[in-house]
C-alpha cells in the first residue's frame, strides 16, 4: 500500500513539475468526488490559495486510511524534478486523515500552538503544521511559514458545512504533544469531551505498571 500511495503522490507531483509553465485545472470529476467523500470531513482552502489554483483533489476511489486523502494546489517550485536530484514542493498541500495515536518525537523539531482554537504542532521549520480536530488530524505542507499559517485560517471542509477564520470542532481524542505547552494550550487539552487527556493519561500509566 505504501508503494502504491508513493507512486500516486509521485505522479501528482510530476504533472506540476514538467516543462509546462501551467499546471492542467482539477477536474470536476475531482471535485465532485471529494465533495461526495462519506468519511470524516476533508478539508481544503478552497479553489484557490492567494492565487494559486487547486490542481488536484483525492477522493474515495484514491482513499488509503493510513494516508488520508489530500488536495493539492499550484505548480511545483524549485529548477529540478523529484527525480531529478533535487526537491520539487508544491505550493501547499493539505492532507486530513483519521487520528492514530502516535507520539510527535517523529516530527522533530517543533513548537506547539493554537490553531483557531484547536491544538497544532509546528514543524520543519514552519513549512509544516499537523492540527487536531474532530476524529481527524489535518497536515499542510507549505513553502513558508507564514504560508502555512494563512492556509490553516483558511481551511474548511469541502464536504461538509465550515467557514474560514471561525472555530474548528475540538479534537475527540489527546494528540501527544511533544515539548512545551502553554497554559492556554493546557487548557484546551483539559476541556476536551469525556476528559479524555485524563483518560489517556491514567490508561498509560497502567500500561507501564503493568508492563514497564
Amino acid at each position: 500500500m505504501r508503494i502504491l500511495a508513493a507512486v500516486a503522490l509521485a505522479a501528482v507531483l510530476l504533472t506540476g513539475c514538467g516543462a509546462a509553465s501551467k499546471p492542467q485545472p482539477v477536474s470536476r470529476a475531482e471535485i465532485s468526488e471529494a465533495r461526495s467523500f462519506p468519511y470524516y470531513p476533508l478539508y481544503w482552502v478552497g479553489p484557490r490559495f492567494e492565487g494559486v489554483k487547486l490542481i488536484s483533489a483525492d477522493g474515495q476511489r484514491a482513499y488509503a486510511p493510513l494516508f488520508g486523502d489530500s488536495v493539492y494546489y499550484g505548480n511545483c517550485t524549485g529548477d529540478k524534478g523529484i527525480f531529478g536530484g533535487g526537491t520539487c514542493q508544491l505550493p501547499l498541500q493539505v492532507k486530513t486523515l483519521v487520528y492514530q495515536r502516535h507520539s510527535n518525537d517523529a516530527l522533530g523539531q517543533q513548537r506547539n500552538i493554537l490553531v483557531r482554537g484547536v491544538p497544532a504542532a509546528l514543524y520543519d521549520g514552519g513549512h509544516a503544521l499537523e492540527l487536531y480536530t474532530g476524529q481527524v488530524a489535518v497536515d499542510l505542507y507549505s513553502t513558508s511559514l507564514a504560508g502555512t499559517l494563512r492556509a490553516a485560517e483558511e481551511l474548511r471542509p469541502i464536504n461538509a458545512s465550515g467557514s474560514p477564520g471561525s472555530p474548528l470542532p475540538l479534537p475527540v481524542f489527546c494528540p501527544e504533544l511533544v515539548g512545551e505547552t502553554t497554559r492556554r494550550i493546557r487548557a484546551v487539552l483539559a476541556s476536551l469531551p469525556h476528559r479524555i487527556c485524563r483518560e489517556t493519561l491514567r490508561r498509560q500509566a497502567f500500561a507501564e505498571a503493568i508492563y514497564g
